[in-house]
């Protein structure tokens, strides 16, 4: 009869098909089915260790309280008396299916949506004519720096771009700083 060795929560258990065990409290709501690591898989005369193509498959039964432990604690002579209780939260697993796992059916590329760019990966066709190069790479202190000596229709196609894609403030400003600036000269 085949078995293996799974890991859950930090521990190891010997499960086989069909067996129910108790483990520590599990995420999983109650008849959601879950796959832990495999550490051994024997029986049937062969024997593997951590085995990469072998899956264990099990189904949280339901949640439940183990018994209550009752602690006491007491000093001789002193009239020291405490009672207090401990009852471990578990989980009561059942194992469905121990096999080999099964291959995933290859994806079709059709279905792959189209990964889309950032504004900065961007054509510079979608950016308006007369504008300077790179612009869409600048940082704002390189367009504040730039800016002072671009002309004015490359000014208002930055401002067009900035208020259309980047919408950066202090990219904004500094243009129509420079803007306000070339109008009074």
């Amino acid at each position: 009869m085949a078995y293996a060795i799974i890991s859950l929560g930090g521990k190891q258990y010997r499960v086989q098909e069909g067996e129910r065990l108790l483990v520590d409290r599990l995420k999983q709501d109650e008849g959601k089915t879950l796959s832990p690591s495999v550490l051994l898989v024997g029986g049937d005369g062969t024997t593997q260790m951590s085995p990469k193509d072998v899956t264990v498959s099990a189904r949280v039964v339901k949640h439940l309280r183990g018994d209550k432990i009752v602690i006491g604690k007491y000093r001789q002579r002193t009239g020291y008396r405490r009672h207090t209780g401990f009852r471990a939260a578990l989980t009561q697993i059942e194992i469905e299916s121990i096999g080999k796992a099964k291959a995933a059916a290859p994806k079709k590329e059709a279905e792959k949506p189209e990964p889309v760019k950032p504004e900065a990966e961007k054509p510079e066709a979608e950016a308006p004519k007369g504008m300077p190069q790179g612009y869409a790479d600048m940082t704002v202190a390189e367009i504040k720096e730039g800016s002072e000596s671009w002309n004015r229709p490359m000014l208002d196609a930055a401002l067009e771009y900035e208020q259309a894609h980047g919408q950066r403030k202090g990219a904004i400003a500094a243009i129509e700083a420079a803007i306000a600036k070339k109008e009074e000269d």
